[in-house]
């Protein structure tokens, strides 16, 4: 199966933890028939994890009955090297961008994270309001070789 390149697959999730690994399965899926390789593959599910455990927690504060899209882009276009668009949209509390960031790695303690690991393996994160209210998270990777291959 070859996946088209710039139509965008969407689903919606609630807010609910245990959905996350649901769709997390669903982008490992669609990053396997992009024949992106293994540890990519890893990278941008974690960043997805990540990034739906802080819509979880912040925008929603812990209810289960917020909507989560995500939607999935493969981007390919002339004199850029193919990449994958990840965007998810909450319609929570919205947080300024320049209030969202990691917390000092050299404070050891569980948890508090997510930000670094998401700004570690992917290559653009761009956060901004969301018409409507929320947050529109869009995080970009960019993908070697060509047609997806990692």
């Amino acid at each position: 199966m070859k996946i088209p390149p710039n139509k965008p697959i969407r689903l919606t999730i609630l807010s609910v933890p245990a959905h996350v690994p649901v769709a997390r399965a669903a982008v490992e899926r669609f990053c396997k028939a992009m024949k992106i390789d293994e540890q990519t593959t890893g990278q941008i599910a974690l960043s997805l994890d990540e990034a739906l455990a802080n819509i979880i927690k912040h925008a929603y504060g812990g209810r289960a009955d917020g909507l989560i899209e995500i939607e999935l882009m493969p981007l390919l276009s002339d004199g850029l090297p193919p990449a994958l668009q990840l965007r998810l949209r909450d319609r929570g509390r919205h947080v300024a961008p320049a209030r969202i960031r990691s917390r000092d790695l050299d404070d050891v303690r569980p948890g508090g994270l997510g930000v670094h690991i998401i700004h570690q393996y992917m290559d653009r994160i761009d956060y901004e309001k969301a018409e409507g209210g929320g947050t529109v998270l869009t995080m970009l990777k960019r993908l070697g070789g060509n047609g997806g291959n990692s």
